[in-house]
């Protein structure tokens, strides 16, 4: 069954929200202690992995999109353009993860997470040199567990969103 468009572009709003909401929540933390310099926890890549799911990935990627457009206007370019890359890689693994493979949500969001940091550190070797490379260890233990801890949340709150997609998709 085709879902109706306007229903699509109001969830695909609404987690756009979400995300550029959580984004600034997550800015107002201080850092976690042991946390890599400049690491997020990532709660915005909820919204990303639960579009992905549910709307596809041109949505997802729409909500990549959006969530660097804030990362530009608030941060700079430089954390625009590594939001822009890590986002777009982000979205692209998880909708992989939730339609081609089996694999679970707390998986699909380690996919996000270290394809997050993957393409971030991708940037930041252009940008500055490849000795940014030596940072990817940590990042990749980071990511691993703000993956694990993204997907379990999506797991746990994923009742009150599919409930409004369905409400809003039924339009």
């Amino acid at each position: 069954m085709r879902q109706p468009k306007s229903g699509s572009i109001a969830l695909a709003g609404l987690l756009g929200a979400l995300a550029l909401a959580l984004s600034f929540l997550e800015g107002l933390l201080p850092p976690l202690p042991g946390m890599p310099p400049g690491a997020r926890l990532g709660l915005s890549n909820l919204a990303t992995m639960y579009a992905a799911g549910c709307l596809g990935l041109p949505w997802a990627l729409a909500v990549a999109v959006v969530k660097a457009g804030f990362g530009f206007l608030t941060r700079g370019l430089t954390a625009g353009l590594m939001s822009l890359c890590g986002g777009l890689v982000s979205a692209s693994l998880m909708w992989l993860a939730l339609t081609k493979t089996s694999a679970g949500l707390a998986v699909t969001g380690v996919w996000g997470a270290l394809g997050h940091n993957l393409a971030q550190l991708g940037v930041a070797c252009v940008l500055t040199s490849p000795a940014a490379l030596a940072y990817g260890p940590f990042l990749l233990g980071y990511g691993l567990l703000t993956g694990l801890l993204t997907g379990t949340t999506l797991k746990l709150t994923l009742p009150p969103l599919q409930k409004l997609s369905r409400y809003l998709l039924r339009r």
